[in-house]
Formats: structure tokens, sequence, C-alpha cells
């Protein structure tokens, strides 16, 4: 009997949970890309916090919410950089933040996923789909694309609305490098 008992208690220490709530890890990135004048650049934010919930046999049950610190955007030119941040682009000193929530996922034919999600972004909440792979392990990937239009959220007005100078779509691509981590806790009922 205390063989089983033991056998038991190291099987469930060191096998692996098969976790389905995570959060970033160091690795983690979010770019955009897009062209000024013809001129294609990729941009980052630095500084996000993304809390996934997914489970490829689970998809009712998964769930994405990324929140993106809009000062934190650097495409490595000052001039440009600071022009991101003012009012006629993502406006951080008014709306500090964008947010992405998904609770809607589907599997395609080619062994990906979309999420069917929102953005909000200067105060406009807009559709917005993320085609992503998920590689599975102890660090799980999730590499994801979605095209954004700029116009439909109020980035880049004045001057900067002129569809020849810079397109209306934008490239996001995201690739967030994983760790398990434990569900939220459930409040206690009351007594």
């Amino acid at each position: 009997m205390r063989s089983f008992a033991a056998l038991f208690l190291l099987v469930a220490f060191a096998a692996p949970a098969q976790a389905s709530h995570f959060a970033e890890q160091p690795g983690s990135r979010l770019q955009f890309t897009t062209s000024v004048d013809g001129e294609e650049f990729t941009g980052r934010f630095e500084t996000f916090d993304a809390s996934i919930r997914f489970d490829p046999a689970d998809l009712a049950g998964s769930r994405f919410e990324v929140r993106i610190s809009l000062n934190s955007a650097r495409t490595d030119n000052e001039e440009r950089d600071e022009a991101l941040l003012g009012p006629e682009f993502f406006d951080s000193v008014a709306k500090p933040e964008a947010k992405y929530v998904a609770t809607k996922f589907v599997k395609l034919k080619d062994g990906r996923w979309r999420a069917d999600g929102t953005l909000t972004l200067r105060g406009v909440t807009k559709p917005v789909p993320l085609v992503f792979s998920w590689t599975p392990g102890v660090q799980p990937i999730l590499a994801g694309e979605a095209v954004v239009n700029r116009l439909d959220f109020g980035v880049g007005t004045g001057e900067w609305g002129d569809l020849e100078l810079i397109p209306d779509r934008v490239v996001v691509k995201t690739r967030l490098v994983l760790a398990a981590r434990p569900p939220p806790r459930m409040p206690e009922a009351e007594k």
C-alpha cells in the first residue's frame, strides 16, 4: 500500500500539469509594421500584459486579454516615436492603454486558430480577428498576426489621414512565450 501511495505522489508531482492559464514571459514581443511615404518600418510595444487562457480541446473556455501600454511604442526613430505618442496618432497621454479581448475561437483547416476578438484603442472598440499558431510545451508559444485598419480607431488624423502617405492597414504580429500560471482565485462563498 505504501509503495502505491509513493508512486502516486511521484507521478502527481513529476508530471507537468496540463495548464490552460498562461502569462507572457521574457522573449515575448508585440510588433507593428506600416510605412510612411513608401518607406516600410517595424515598431514594437515594449510594455504589455497578456493573460491567456487557451486549451485547443476547450475553445469555449478559452480567453485572451492583452493590455498594451501605448507610451511604450518604439520604432528606433526619435522623431517618429514622438509623433506616434502624440494626439494625432496614439494620444498616449489621454488614452494610455489599448486592450485586446477575445472569447471566441475557431480552428482553421491549416492547423492554426482564429481568435475573434475586439481591440479598444483611443476609446473606439472594433472587431479584429487574430490568426495564430499554438506550440504546446512547458513554455507554449502563441505566434499570431492581425490586420488593424488604423483610421477605424482615429490613428493618424489631420494630414496623416492621407492614405497615399500612410496606408490604412497596419500589420500587427505577436509572439508570446508563455508560462503556466495558477487560475484566478474564486471568491470564497459567504458563510
